[in-house]
């Protein structure tokens, strides 16, 4: 049985992938920051569909916790075999109003998290395993007030091909998915209807992404698709 660890894996693009995981036949690990009740749900979604699911609480940006995940899923499963590195923070404001606080905590989260779990999945996952960072769309939309947010992210789309050739000998790969406007809580909060509608009407597909379109491409490269290595695979339905 592969194992998986999705972070973020309470709320939106987490959660559908953590589900479609379990779906594919992976034993998931949910990790979650603060929402229980969230990661909770997840867990008992998974279990009444029959797979097998528990929730870890961790922050990402703490090294010690975060190799605590990796143990707690190895205690639990025997092992890691996939990770997602899903859990993100977005704060929006034009560079020169951004507070710095913001800043700080997306880049604890989005780089200094993001980093400690690529740097601990490197170390345990399994030969035939898969590393999956998240970057976003934004970084070639570059739409103002998303400068603090996409510069965090980007640096995914260099850290994955660089991992991806450390990992040589190994069979395991690393890839980012990035990606575009998407219904989540986090892409929809403090935006009006107006502004969702014109965002959705920039993609030629005319409308906003689903997290379960970005869990197919996750789950493809949890799975089958071993010759995807060191990419950024931009999931946005077209948009540019």
């Amino acid at each position: 049985m592969r194992v998986a660890i999705v972070t973020g894996g309470s709320r939106g693009i987490g959660r559908a992938v953590a589900e479609r995981l379990a779906a594919d036949g992976q034993a998931v690990v949910v990790a979650y920051a603060s929402n229980e009740s969230e990661a909770s749900a997840t867990v008992a979604a998974i279990e009444k569909a029959g797979g097998q699911a528990i929730t870890a609480q961790v922050d990402v940006g703490d090294e010690a916790a975060v190799a605590a995940l990796f143990a707690t899923a190895e205690d639990r499963f025997g092992g890691v075999d996939v990770v997602v590195n899903a859990a993100g923070v977005m704060r929006l404001a034009p560079l020169a109003s951004l507070e710095v606080a913001n800043l700080d905590q997306m880049y604890r989260t989005n780089i200094r998290g993001a980093f400690l779990v690529a740097r601990e999945a490197a170390r345990r996952v399994r030969e035939g395993g898969a590393i999956i960072n998240f970057s976003t769309s934004v970084t070639r939309l570059r739409q103002p007030t998303y400068s603090g947010y996409a510069a965090s992210k980007a640096a995914m789309e260099v850290l994955s091909p660089i991992l991806a050739k450390e990992l040589a000998g190994r069979d395991v790969t690393a890839n980012t998915v990035a990606p575009g406007p998407t219904a989540t809580a986090l892409f929809l909060d403090g935006k009006d209807q107006q502004t969702i509608d014109r965002i959705a009407g920039m993609n030629p597909m005319g409308r906003l992404g689903e997290p379960a379109d970005i869990a197919e491409v996750v789950a493809f490269l949890a799975g089958p698709g071993r010759w995807i290595n060191g990419q950024t695979i931009f999931t946005n339905g077209g948009v540019a």
